[in-house]
Order: C-alpha cells, then structure tokens, then sequence
C-alpha cells in the first residue's frame, strides 16, 4: 500500500510543480489537463484504498521517510490509513477534482490561469500530507502548507488592495494559531517523548499528567 499512497500525495505535488513552472510554454489547455489527471489519479486510488479498507485490508500505519533523529525522537514522513484516513482522502481528493474542472470556466480569461491551477494542485497536496500524517510534525508541516497556499489563494489578484489586506489578515491570524499549535507539540512530547500518534495515545492513559478522556477525545478528533 505503501507506493499507492505515495503517488495520491506525489501526483498533485508533481502536476502543480509542471503547471507552475512550464505553464506559460505548455499552454493553457495541458496545464489544466494534466493538474486535473493528478487529482483524477489521488482520487481513484483514494477510492480504491477505502474499499479496500472496508473490504478487510489491514491498516496502514508506518513511516515512509526518517529525515532526522534527536534524543530518540523520530521525525518521519509517515502515513496512517484507516477508514476515516481514507474516506477523508476521498472527500478531498474529488472535492478539489470539481474545483479543477469548475476552474476551467470560471478562470477562462484570466492572465493568471496556469498559476491558480498551480495553486490549487498544490492546495490538495498540504490537505493530503494533513490528512494522512501519523505524527505531530507531519501534522504541522501540513497545516503550514495549507496556510502558505491559502495565503498565495487569497492574495491571488496581488493588484488589487483588498486581496493583499485579506491574504495578510489571514497570514497573520494564523501565525497566533501556529504559536500554540507548536507549544502543543512541545507539551506532548515532553510528556510522551514521542511524535507518533500510536504511541501518544499509548501513554496517554499511563502518564501522570495525562489529560481527561474529554480532552483525549478531543485531541484525537483534531489530529485526526
């Protein structure tokens, strides 16, 4: 399942990179074909792992890139795909699929085609890396990169002095929200010593400090 779940993160990733920077030379017509086959593909096998899932699959839940270890302390691109996992995947998958074949009338005859198509490939990569993470940092990479992007959405007409106002309100409320997502990393790791979800909740009902069931239930429900 490993690779499948690679390419539904990679191929949106890899059609924003294409429509962004080769946009102006391949034209309007492939760059909006070939961002919407990349969200075409994450969302068919998006598909195809939920029914698998359903259908008895195990769940996934392993790392797929360690890209640095600290005083034990894993930070890993990783996934975990269980039927909430993926049926999330599916929702985000063919709802950004809509937007792409929406875009192509609404975006006709404006100069910035190529770069909005751009944008919102990549908008489905950071909800994706979101949605699938099995770790805190993961978790806050993508929430970053939701950020960054609905930031570069906001402000896409830059020209005109509402949408820079909106994009930097935006920008700046959510650097308040950021400030306590990291603190709450912080906490949770210095409690658990870990960043894995799986082991989190492991020890949340061992530690001496661990928060009430409401409040588990509620984390859960937020990283999840």
């Amino acid at each position: 399942m490993e690779q499948t779940l690679l390419i539904i993160v990679l191929a949106p990733l890899a059609a924003s990179i294409i429509a962004g920077f080769f946009g102006r030379q391949i034209g309007r017509a492939a760059t909006h074909s070939i961002t919407i086959a990349g969200v075409a593909i994450a969302c068919a096998l998006s598909v195809k792992v939920l029914l698998g899932l359903l259908d008895g699959a195990p769940v996934f839940d392993g790392p797929v890139y360690t890209w640095l270890v600290s005083d034990g302390i894993r930070m890993e691109v990783g996934f975990l795909v269980d039927k909430l996992t993926a049926l999330m995947m599916v929702v985000v998958t063919f709802i950004s699929l809509m937007v792409h074949i929406y875009t192509i009338g609404y975006m006709r005859d404006d100069p910035g085609y190529t770069r909005f198509f751009s944008y919102i490939s990549l908008f489905t990569f950071a909800m994706l890396m979101l949605v699938m993470s099995n770790n805190l940092m993961q978790l806050f990479f993508g929430w970053e990169a939701v950020g960054v992007v609905s930031y570069l959405l906001i402000g896409f007409w830059y020209t005109k002095p509402t949408a820079i106002f909106a994009n930097m309100k935006a920008f700046l409320v959510n650097r308040v929200g950021d400030f306590g997502f990291l603190l709450g990393i912080a906490g949770v790791v210095h409690l658990t010593g870990s960043l894995h979800y799986s082991e989190i909740f492991a020890q949340a009902g061992r530690s001496p400090a661990a928060p009430s069931n409401c409040c588990r239930v509620s984390l859960a429900a937020a990283t999840r």
